[in-house]
């Protein structure tokens, strides 16, 4: 009892007692399940009530062998062992004692124990039987242990009595607090609920056993958010406390909930968890204007659907329950302005939906309601849910552009009227209190060729006559500027119509010839014409015909008029022949009968033409008529084609004959200007600055005579000269003779054309070789002495084995040889 004491201390003498108690009753049942059999050893009961148990047998020995011997008496019942938890002190806890019966108290009898625990946590006195517990136990941990208890005879470890199992349980106490295994806890309450409206419910869990006393009986209590919210002591339901909590004045509630065991008596354990409480909103309040009257002004030179101003009334409601819905219920300004919902801010917006003006009305008021769309029939009582506010609109002056009287003009101006002529006046002013005078101008881009000019006052004028026919309408613009002000201008359109004037005199409406057959008879329609006029008709204006008075009496034609605008041509006479006169000219004079009154003579022209016997017109040519029997206009014309071709042909072939046999060059025997020779030798040197364009120059030979030319026939004959002498080697002056041969190409008209090349290798005057030219030396059999090559050196040995003699070509060849 003094360790149940010292773990229970300081709870009091009362709990003191009623563990006293509790154990007294243990006691009692114990013995009375012990009734008749053996019975307790009360040396053990200082810390627990251990039950002295007496191992008898459980059944009687068997007599004789095979024969079942009834149950005898038993010394002992079986019953469950119990230890208290959390047992602390300082010796082993004694759970109880085992007493065989057959036990003399000699030591010969050995107590055995196994099952659960057996050795760890439960040992026993193999001599006296008592059972010990060495560790302290947790009910919570494990509730009870199965144990089997046998006496076996110590020398020889024979079993004495068959084993018996038994429980060792372990007795609860209150140790563990009640726990709220899901907190923190969140809610949410509608606002203005009833009281008494369930939150939520909460629930804690006690790990003590629940059959065995209060351990595990708990009551929910509040300990935070009272007066709010209360809790139900048995099921933990949180529920309303006050009516009418508003969200719009406070919106979240911390309430904490207590959940204490022992039935919430003293010395129970207690656990608490959060509950976060949020009132959710409903519509509630109605929406407010912040004002009954709101002043705005706009200017009378903005624009319908420019924005004059904005105004929002407040609604504490959360989402749908606050929204707002604005219209325009009264006012003189509701024709004249307009209002929506920005979907954003959720604000009045008030726009221009008229232009406003400062000088006609200066202010305007309107009437706004703003309501809820979506009310909580809970709360009607609560309402009306919407406001309303008075808006005033004062218009601002502003410098408008001047404004014309009418918006479109209309002119009407005949045309072929002089220049200066008025046509109409436009007159603008300016609407501004200041009333400054008008300016008026017609923007060139409306009236390029200038037609029209306008006055300080507005009267529109003409700068030349107009033409009807040629643009019977003018559209400008004038436009108006303010004078003195901002330069503002406004443009007005002006139309102006070109009246017509019959200025313009009927002609024919086609001027196609009237083909008539040769053997019409007379009083025969031949044609009708018609008229058309460039000017209006007006009603009942029609076109007059009439043959001109010169031929007014032919003997042909005759016309009449159909009074229609139309007129007929009827044949006079028959005997028509085209190859007598095929085309007759009949001047009809047109009248149009208007004011003044027009008219024209028009000729018709009048083809007679040749017809078969039904009056279809087979031809109105006379060339038939005088071609051969026999061939028709395309066979004459395919004979005269081919006829051209053949000659084209003829001269074609003799041209190129006559350009193949004669050359345009004569080539003699001497002229040797092809055959050139090509040395690659060096020139002259820096000397050799008088050379020339020799393209055109002719052979040597006719340097003092002239050649005729064959491409042109030369007007004068020339006798050809006779042939300068070829001159000797050391006498010749190559320079001369190409400025000679060029004099004479230029002044010469029988020349050689240019197309025909010269080339004389000629290196300049000034040369220690002197002159290269290789002409007249293209045979061997030439005249002229090379022999001097043989002293220029070795530059020249090439050249002098060409052009040298054959000894020393021959010499030389030896002398190669030597060396």
């Amino acid at each position: 009892m003094a360790a149940l004491i010292e773990k229970q201390q300081g709870l009091g003498l009362l709990r003191v007692l009623l563990v006293l108690l509790g154990i007294s009753v243990l006691c009692s049942v114990a013995l009375g399940t012990r009734k008749g059999h053996a019975s307790l050893d009360h040396r053990s009961h200082r810390h627990r009530h251990p039950g002295h148990l007496s191992l008898h047998r459980l059944r009687q020995r068997t007599g004789k062998e095979g024969q079942v011997l009834h149950r005898s008496k038993r010394g002992w019942v079986w019953n469950q062992f119990f230890v208290i938890e959390e047992y602390t002190g300082p010796d082993p806890v004694l759970v109880g004692r085992l007493h065989s019966d057959v036990d003399k108290g000699d030591g010969t009898i050995k107590y055995i124990l196994s099952g659960e625990g057996a050795g760890t946590i439960f040992v026993i006195d193999d001599k006296t039987g008592n059972i010990h517990a060495t560790k302290t136990l947790d009910r919570e941990e494990q509730a009870q242990y199965t144990l089997t208890a046998q006496a076996v005879a110590r020398d020889t470890n024979e079993p004495l009595e068959p084993p018996s199992e038994f429980i060792v349980k372990v007795q609860d106490i209150n140790d563990n607090p009640p726990e709220f295994l899901h907190g923190p806890y969140y809610a949410r309450v509608p606002e203005m609920s009833n009281v008494g409206t369930s939150v939520m419910q909460v629930t804690a869990t006690d790990a003590d056993d629940p059959t065995y006393g209060n351990s595990a009986r708990l009551v929910y209590s509040i300990l935070k958010g009272q007066p709010y919210f209360s809790v139900e002591p048995q099921t933990g339901i949180i529920r309303t406390a006050l009516p009418n909590m508003d969200r719009e004045a406070r919106q979240e509630y911390d309430v904490v909930i207590q959940a204490k065991d022992m039935g919430g008596h003293m010395g129970g354990l207690s656990g608490t968890t959060e509950v976060k409480i949020t009132l959710t909103d409903v519509n509630d309040n109605p929406p407010k204007f912040p004002q009954s009257v709101y002043s705005m002004s706009v200017s009378e030179d903005k624009v319908p659907g420019e924005e004059v101003g904005r105004l929002k009334a407040k609604d504490p409601d959360l989402e749908d329950n606050g929204l707002v819905n604005y219209r325009l219920i009264d006012g003189d300004g509701m024709s004249m302005f307009e209002l929506s919902t920005d979907s954003e801010t959720r604000e009045a917006v008030i726009k221009i939906k008229k232009q406003v003006d400062f000088e006609t009305k200066r202010s305007y008021s309107l009437k706004v309601e703003g309501s809820n769309p979506y009310i909580d029939s809970r709360f009607l009582a609560w309402g009306p849910y919407k406001d309303e506010a008075t808006i005033k609109i004062s218009v601002e002056d502003a410098d408008e552009p001047p404004v014309f009287t009418a918006p479109s003009y209309t002119f009407v101006v005949e045309e072929n009227a002089p220049q200066g002529t008025r046509v109409g006046q436009v007159h603008a002013k300016d609407t501004d209190v200041a009333n400054n005078p008008v300016r008026y101008m017609i923007p060139r881009y409306t009236d390029v060729e200038q037609f029209f000019s306008i006055s300080e006052d507005g009267m529109i004028t003409t700068t030349r006559p107009l033409d009807r026919e040629t643009q019977p309408w003018h559209n400008i613009s004038v436009s108006a500027t303010e004078i003195g002000g901002h330069h503002q201008d406004t443009k007005v359109r002006v139309n102006i119509i070109v009246k017509d004037v019959n200025d313009n005199p009927p002609e024919f409406a086609t001027n196609n010839e009237v083909l008539m057959c040769e053997t019409a008879e007379p009083g025969k329609v031949i044609e009708t014409v018609s008229a058309v006029d460039k000017d209006e008709m007006v009603h009942r204006q029609h076109f007059t015909f009439s043959l001109a008075p010169e031929v007014a009496n032919n003997q042909n034609f005759s016309l009449k008029d159909n009074r229609d605008s139309t007129a007929s041509i009827y044949v006079l006479r028959k005997g028509f022949s085209r190859l007598t006169q095929d085309v007759y000219h009949l001047p009809i004079e047109i009248n149009d009968n208007g004011s003044p009154s027009m008219s024209s003579t028009n000729t018709l022209t009048i083809r007679v033409c040749s017809c078969d016997s039904k009056g279809t017109i087979l031809s109105c040519n006379v060339e038939p008529y005088v071609l051969p029997a026999g061939l028709s206009t395309g066979a004459l014309i395919a004979i005269l084609a081919c006829i051209v071709i053949l000659l084209a042909i003829v001269v074609l072939f003799v041209a190129l004959r006559r350009q193949k046999k004669d050359p345009l060059i004569v080539f003699e025997e001497e002229d040797i200007r092809e055959n050139i020779i090509t040395y690659d030798d060096e020139g002259g040197g820096e000397e050799d600055t008088e050379a020339f364009d020799i393209a055109t120059l002719q052979n040597p030979d006719g340097a003092n005579g002239f050649l005729p030319r064959k491409d042109i026939k030369p007007e004068l004959q020339y006798p050809i000269r006779p042939g300068i002498g070829r001159p000797a080697p050391n006498s010749v002056d190559v320079d001369d003779f190409i400025k000679t041969r060029i004099t004479e190409a230029d002044s010469d008209p029988t020349a050689p054309p240019y197309d025909s090349i010269q080339i004389y290798g000629y290196e300049g005057r000034g040369s220690l070789a002197c002159s290269l030219s290789s002409l007249e030396s293209v045979t061997t059999e030439s005249d002229l002495d090379y022999d001097y090559l043989q002293s220029w050196g070795p530059r020249f040995r090439k050249l002098a084995d060409l052009y040298g003699t054959k000894e020393h070509s021959i010499h030389d060849a030896d002398d190669s040889e030597d060396s």
